[in-house]
């Protein structure tokens, strides 16, 4: 019989014990993020894709199209096409895509570019009804990203101005192997009237 109400008094004391950690937090500030109208702050930590920063001097991206992001990709999911432009001194993209699905978010990417052109995004709302979702085109994210913060959003070249900037390209090398063997010849020549 003691032991009885034993267990009614334990019972009775855990209920409040219970009910006071309920009042406590009842009483406190909600934290609860009304998701679909209210946008979370994330850490800084935190990975979404990989994105192309925005440079403040040019208010462009940085990347040359160097490739090393989609070589050391263990999953391969990234291709860059750039071209050389008239006028320019280095390569400039073409084209990005991020196939995201499969991205292990290693962070290979973002580590081994050689002009810092790449970080994470913070943008954690990535689902998608098709596999074609998951497909990011940093370019367009660039120019739509720019538009926000009001700068001129970045041409992304049309195939005719990438093929005029791949042939004026091949013809300035060529020029220069012709230069540089009439160059070559040009040196072998006295060398050779030295000799007789």
């Amino acid at each position: 019989m003691m032991t009885y109400f034993k267990e009614i008094l334990v019972g009775f004391w855990s209920l409040l014990m219970g009910m006071a950690v309920t009042i406590r937090y009842f009483t406190k500030p909600i934290v609860t993020v009304q998701y679909p109208r209210e946008k979370i702050k994330m850490s800084p930590a935190y990975r979404g894709y990989p994105q192309l920063i925005i440079d403040p001097e040019t208010k462009t991206h940085k990347c040359i199209a160097c490739e090393m992001c989609s070589r050391i990709c263990p999953s391969q999911l990234i291709a860059v096409e750039g071209a050389k432009f008239p006028g320019e001194k280095q390569k400039r993209a073409t084209s990005y895509v991020h196939e995201h699905y499969y991205c292990s978010l290693c962070g290979l990417c973002t580590e081994v570019c050689p002009t810092t052109a790449l970080e994470y995004s913070d943008e954690y709302r990535l689902a998608g009804f098709k596999r074609e979702d998951a497909v990011i085109d940093h370019l367009i994210l660039l120019q739509k990203r720019q538009q926000a913060l009001g700068l001129a959003p970045t041409p992304v070249p049309t195939a005719e101005e990438i093929a005029a900037a791949a042939a004026a390209e091949a013809a300035a090398k060529e020029a220069r192997e012709k230069e540089a063997k009439a160059k070559a010849a040009a040196a072998k020549k006295p060398a050779e009237e030295v000799k007789e």
